[in-house]
């Protein structure tokens, strides 16, 4: 498979695990011929690359609300790219075709590359007036990523995020700055939660948020809601106390209803009663944009 260098590493020297990434959190520490956490990433003889650059999994032309984005550019369309992999392992995602999926072995060096171009310039024919990275974990493939935004403003197109937010600040401040409006996924309020559900940690999520939205980006943010594991009220409250303090209460905030899936099925979906009570309660403390989704 053809790659490319990956950015935010270096050799540390070691005989067992010659390069460290530094995109994530996870700060993976990676023998030779071996991958990261997300599976795309991988050592080649001392060289971080980069499995997914130039090879989508998944392109679509999707209608700007999908993502899901209430509030901008309503009534749009994006060209929506996604690979295979992700810096999380969430018990219960939604989409883990992809984001636990791998290219299959034995793709020959010369598979074809799809371009950043090329992207940008099937956005164009589609008329679509924006391109989303999105379906698995899009920072994981942050080159790829920083590469089709960089065409896009060329071509007065403008850049949509779908992202975990699990990313360090050093990476953060090379990417985000180039995206103009993004949806987070927020797992949901506690450590616990992350620790026990996703693999992750919360906190880095928060900080990546809080500077994102620092930028004066678009920002808006899902809570897939899972009965007995985040909807509690405390866990909603604490939620909801973070939005107001710091970010902002016209931040527009998404609740989902979850479905078994993956590994995880030990909760029932999702009472659509439940979503009502918590986007009653959002705006009851002045929250202007709530959303319900996957509610049938």
């Amino acid at each position: 498979m053809q790659s490319r260098e990956c950015r935010w590493w270096e050799k540390t020297g070691d005989s067992n695990y010659t390069v460290q990434c530094f995109l994530c959190p996870r700060k993976c520490l990676i023998p030779e011929g071996k991958t990261g956490f997300c599976e795309i990433r991988r050592n080649a003889e001392g060289t971080l690359v980069s499995d997914a650059y130039g090879h989508p999994a998944a392109l679509q032309v999707d209608p700007i609300e999908k993502k899901p984005l209430a509030e901008f550019m309503p009534g749009t369309f994006t060209f929506s790219i996604g690979t295979f992999g992700c810096n999380l392992n969430c018990l219960f995602c939604q989409n883990y075709h992809l984001s636990r999926g791998a290219y299959p072995e034995g793709i020959p060096e010369v598979t074809r590359i799809v371009t950043p171009e090329e992207i940008i310039e099937a956005a164009l024919t589609q008329n679509c007036r924006s391109v989303a990275f999105t379906y698995n974990e899009p920072l994981i493939w942050s080159e790829y990523l920083l590469d089709i935004a960089k065409y896009a403003k060329q071509a007065g197109i403008s850049t949509v995020l779908v992202s975990n937010a699990y990313i360090t600040r050093e990476a953060a401040e090379d990417i985000l700055p180039h995206i103009d409006a993004a949806n987070f996924d927020m797992k949901g309020f506690s450590e616990k939660f992350y620790s026990e559900m996703t693999g992750g940690h919360l906190q880095p999520v928060l900080d990546t948020i809080e500077y994102f939205f620092s930028l004066g980006k678009h920002l808006e943010l899902t809570n897939l809601v899972i009965p007995g594991k985040n909807d509690s009220d405390e866990m909603i409250n604490a939620y909801l106390d973070w939005v107001s303090a710091k970010l902002a209460k016209n931040v527009p905030l998404h609740f989902s209803a979850y479905f078994p899936q993956y590994k995880y099925s030990a909760s029932p979906p999702t009472p659509r009663e439940t979503l009502f009570a918590i986007r009653d309660k959002a705006e009851q403390q002045g929250f202007k944009s709530v959303y319900l989704g996957n509610i049938r």
